[in-house]
């Protein structure tokens, strides 16, 4: 059973696919690869746009290695990671890594990248408190989540950050839904069993990180299977990854 869901509640029903462009903002390089990545592979497949956003580059996640050189590596590991999966358009904001701060500075920020890539459906991590249970969540998830939900809608708006209105960039209300990858509020999820393999191979890309991580015999396979595969069985396929859904539209 998925952690935080009761019996009743252990269905999932699939992510609607009737869309042709995808932008996933997220903190850190790695946060798509710990289960979204397999989804997004399925979406490149289909022959769907997908650009990633990266509010910083990471640089404060590995202990051993100075932020100045973690900058670096973990841009080129994230740039791999997103080519796996068929994205090859990879955005870093250079925001500071472990102190993302939730307020309009980033919604502005955000806001302005939505309305240069004009998606369709906004992609982020879970941005809630936890993972389930006693499980905390980050600060920087939480509050680039946050942000991304508020953003998504800014971005509509002609008078919120009119300032950002210049040439062509106009406002963008186009966005369907936000999409939180990984919530332990998810009542959706997306069939993965004929992309998980690139998932994997896409978490594996972020090698150095993994390393600086100690995890000792830590395996990506086996850490993915264990979500895709409860996931999975609430969908009825073998493979799935979750979503909880913010819909943008009105009445829905």
């Amino acid at each position: 059973m998925l952690r935080g869901m009761s019996d009743e509640r252990a269905k999932f029903e699939a992510l609607p696919e009737d869309w042709d462009r995808a932008l996933c903002i997220v903190a850190h390089p790695d946060d798509l690869e710990f289960g979204a990545a397999a989804a997004v592979a399925r979406w490149t497949g289909q022959g769907k746009q997908v650009g990633y956003c990266m509010v910083t580059s990471g640089e404060a996640g590995i202990d051993g290695m100075h932020p100045d050189e973690c900058r670096t590596v973990r841009e080129a590991e994230q740039v791999e990671s997103a080519r796996v999966v068929g994205v090859d358009e990879v955005e870093f904001l250079h925001q500071p890594d472990g102190i993302v701060e939730y307020g309009v500075p980033l919604r502005r920020l955000l806001a302005e990248v939505i309305r240069r890539h004009r998606p369709e459906v906004v992609i982020t991590g879970n941005f809630r408190d936890s993972w389930g249970g006693a499980s905390l969540n980050q600060a920087d998830h939480i509050a680039v989540g946050r942000a991304v939900l508020d953003a998504a809608r800014d971005a509509g708006n002609r008078w919120i950050f009119p300032e950002q209105l210049t040439g062509d960039l106009e406002p963008w209300g186009g966005v369907k839904a936000v999409w939180a990858a990984g919530s332990p509020e998810a009542r959706h999820a997306v069939d993965t069993t004929d992309t998980f393999d690139a998932g994997v191979a896409s978490l594996e890309a972020h090698r150095a990180y993994i390393d600086g991580l100690g995890w000792e015999n830590w395996d990506p396979r086996e850490f993915l299977e264990g979500m895709a595969r409860q996931t999975g069985a609430a969908l009825g396929v073998a493979f799935a990854a979750p979503f909880e859904v913010y819909s943008l539209g009105w009445g829905d």
